[in-house]
């Protein structure tokens, strides 16, 4: 941990570890190790997992997969090249009720799904400022170089300004004015993956399964607070379009988020049928009928409740425990670095289409985007030295 003063709790737990600051160091000099957990910023999720899948380790890595799409691709290929039980870390696919919605979806049931509509109520963190002048003595407790990884060095800052609009969100977004660390660095593009990573990696899960989702074809930013600087809007309404696989038809996924703040994004009010929607949900609109949080739940349907569960489809599993047991036996997870890659690539398109402000348009196999050049820059960040992959 970089933070030495969590080191230390740590130690009080577990009194003979031996400690470090540095993953590298760690993952350098530890011999014996079979299995790594990436709990870090997502700034370093790859630079740590990648490291350690290298060596031949198993690896367990938080939510979201990777900061980058080409992390989130790199990740999903060296867990497949070397046969290695992988992890990310959300229990969704794991559940009951997300099995149970993906043999719904899957049933036929509603027909043909044409939309879905995501909303959440995150951030719990400020986001939509850019970065506050002037620097801070580091903290003798804080490895700041560390902490930075793979981005681009800067100061650091402990607090916003007295005055800065940051002070006036909601209580729960304030954070103490804290600025990067602890917790805040969610909300900034070298760092953290904004709302779309932090939560869609958990919220994605139940849609991504029943349909059998892969790579969208293009993303478009329907509104947001503002133009994304440094920092991740503070609110936003993103636009992914699926094309058309197999007996899959082509649909529209409306991601919602920061609908706390500012009045609510909400989807049509016609797809509401008129029920008040709670902080965070989902509507799934069939050829057939509509699923959703606040309106018929799954167990309301008679026929649903006769739906015999899919062949093949697994039973419900708890997330650490599902990873010991690859390692162990060589059974897959329910969310193996091979599912969650793809699924961190699609959510780490939307956050590009937030940082240029327009639509881009997405070719999976050739790794481009097609119609906004510049935009592919943002798929593979450039490295501080030592930091590379």
């Amino acid at each position: 941990d970089i933070d030495r003063n969590a080191l230390n709790r740590g130690l009080g737990a577990h009194p003979r570890a031996r400690t470090y600051t540095d993953f590298r160091e760690m993952l350098s000099q530890e011999k014996n190790l079979d299995a790594v957990v990436v709990s870090t910023p997502d700034n370093t999720h790859a630079a740590a997992s990648v490291m350690a899948m290298k060596k031949g380790l198993h690896c367990y890595c938080e939510k979201p997969l990777a900061h980058d799409v080409y992390e989130a691709r790199l990740m999903a290929r060296l867990t497949a090249e070397k046969k290695l039980s992988t992890q990310m870390g959300s229990p969704v696919p794991g559940k009951e009720s997300t099995l149970r919605t993906v043999e719904v979806v899957r049933s036929g049931v509603i027909g043909d799904v044409l939309e879905v509509h995501m909303w959440n109520d995150r951030p719990i963190w400020p986001q939509g400022f850019d970065r506050p002048p002037g620097k801070d003595a580091v903290p003798k407790h804080v490895d700041w170089e560390s902490w930075i990884g793979p981005a681009p060095m800067r100061p650091y800052k402990a607090k916003w300004p007295e005055g800065h609009p940051v002070y006036k969100l909601p209580s729960e977004l304030k954070r103490g004015g804290a600025v990067y660390h602890p917790f805040v660095w969610r909300g900034w593009w070298d760092f953290g993956t904004g709302v779309l990573g932090d939560s869609g990696a958990h919220a994605w899960n139940a849609v991504w399964m029943g349909l059998e989702l892969d790579a969208p074809s293009s993303v478009e930013v329907v509104d947001a607070s503002g133009k994304m600087t440094e920092m991740y809007p503070l609110w936003s309404v993103v636009r992914f379009e699926f094309p058309a696989r197999g007996k899959r038809h082509a649909m529209k996924f409306f991601w919602y988020d920061g609908t706390r703040i500012d009045g609510w994004k909400q989807p049509p009010r016609e797809l509401l049928r008129g029920a008040k929607p709670g902080l965070n949900g989902t509507i799934i609109v069939g050829t057939k009928e509509i699923l959703g949080r606040g309106h018929k739940s799954v167990s309301d349907y008679e026929d649903v409740k006769r739906t015999q569960p899919r062949p093949g489809l697994p039973a419900s599993e708890a997330m650490y425990a599902g990873w010991i047991k690859g390692i162990k036996t060589g059974s897959k997870p329910l969310c193996p670095f091979t599912y969650a890659g793809p699924l961190t690539e699609a959510l780490l398109l939307g956050n590009i289409a937030l940082k240029v402000g327009q639509k881009i348009e997405w070719d999976h196999k050739a790794f481009r985007i097609t119609n906004y050049r510049k935009a592919n820059q943002h798929l593979r960040r450039e490295y501080r030295k030592g930091w590379e992959l």
